[in-house]
């Protein structure tokens, strides 16, 4: 089992991308071979500050050691210090079509009102995305709803490829399969529970963020919207309580707990309890994290050699891959 996964190197990351992601790739790591990957080549894709991709990609490798990446079982690593990667995608472009990539909706999602401004790295990242998989073998990706268009966009380009210059018995590209990581809770702003937490709010109260401290956190869980209604002792209860219901679905998703099973516990009191409880669970789960991190963001020396050690492992793995598809291609290097 050999998984690959990236995530966009953007600042400010939150306990909706802890819960939704980051924590799942620690679990992975225990499962399997993982490669996990800071898409700095995605993020040229849309309008950036050169300086604060730097900055960020380094940010992200600090956060994801500090949330237990370990850099001995996992491969970690940015897509730029690959080549492999970009070299792949220009492969892949003789097989993708235009009407496949015309059909991917976040394109449409990102680009807005204005497809003919977008890049062609926009209209052109699911490709991408396709070598950042096949270009390892992957057998899995771990996939969320928006990303399963694009898995299977990756398995069709493989198939192709396979079909129009491999043979059945030796095929160039393996056929990665979708990981569907345990339901997580939709983490909601704060401040607004109809809102997705989210970095780009201009509230910092809105989100709890990986680098608040103990302090902090239990801050903001406290002022957090609420309404005056009791805990009631069931799921059921919550509906039209967008706040209530984000709240416990926190707490349920970091106790590894079922929303029965927590309003079981705390059905038919007030937020008055239940508020120090959530906060103190945070905590401790968070700020830990929140101090390793801070003593890992400003290490620039060590946060690049932990990058380009991993690219160095992940260059090596991905060469027999390139190789392949250069000599199918009937492309003399």
């Amino acid at each position: 089992m050999r998984v690959v996964s990236g995530i966009q190197p953007t600042g400010n990351l939150h306990l909706g991308n802890y819960l939704g992601a980051i924590r799942n790739w620690v679990a992975m790591q225990e499962e399997g071979e993982c490669l996990y990957f800071l898409a700095d080549l995605h993020a040229i894709s849309m309008p950036y500050d050169p300086a604060e991709l730097t900055a960020n990609t380094r940010e992200m490798a600090a956060a994801l050691v500090a949330c237990g990446i370990d850099t001995d079982k996992s491969v970690l690593f940015n897509q730029a210090r690959v080549p492999a990667h970009a070299e792949l995608q220009w492969l892949l472009n003789g097989t993708a079509r235009m009407g496949w990539l015309k059909r991917m909706t976040q394109f449409k999602d990102k680009s807005g009102k204005n497809q003919e401004g977008a890049s062609i790295a926009l209209f052109t990242y699911p490709v991408l995305q396709a070598a950042d998989v096949l270009l390892y073998q992957a057998t899995h990706v771990p996939v969320g709803e928006d990303q399963k268009q694009h898995l299977e966009l990756a398995r069709d380009i493989a198939q192709k490829f396979n079909n129009d210059y491999a043979s059945e018995e030796a095929p160039v590209f393996t056929l990665p399969d979708p990981i569907i990581p345990p339901a997580a809770a939709r983490i909601m702003s704060l401040r607004d529970g109809s809102a997705k937490m989210s970095k780009s709010d201009p509230s910092d109260m809105s989100r709890i963020n990986l680098t608040d401290d103990a302090d902090t956190i239990m801050q903001k869980v406290k002022k957090a919207k609420t309404d005056p209604e009791p805990l009631p002792s069931e799921a059921a209860g919550l509906e039209g309580r967008a706040e209530a219901q984000n709240l416990v679905g926190i707490y349920a998703a970091m106790a590894g707990e079922s929303v029965d099973a927590v309003l079981a516990r705390f059905g038919g009191q007030g937020f008055g309890a239940f508020k120090p409880a959530l906060g103190e669970l945070l905590v401790n789960h968070l700020a830990p994290i929140g101090e390793r991190f801070r003593a890992l963001k400003d290490d620039h020396t060590a946060l690049d050699a932990i990058l380009v050690k991993g690219a160095g492992k992940a260059a090596a793995m991905a060469a027999p891959t390139l190789a392949a598809t250069y000599a199918a291609l009937g492309l003399a290097r």
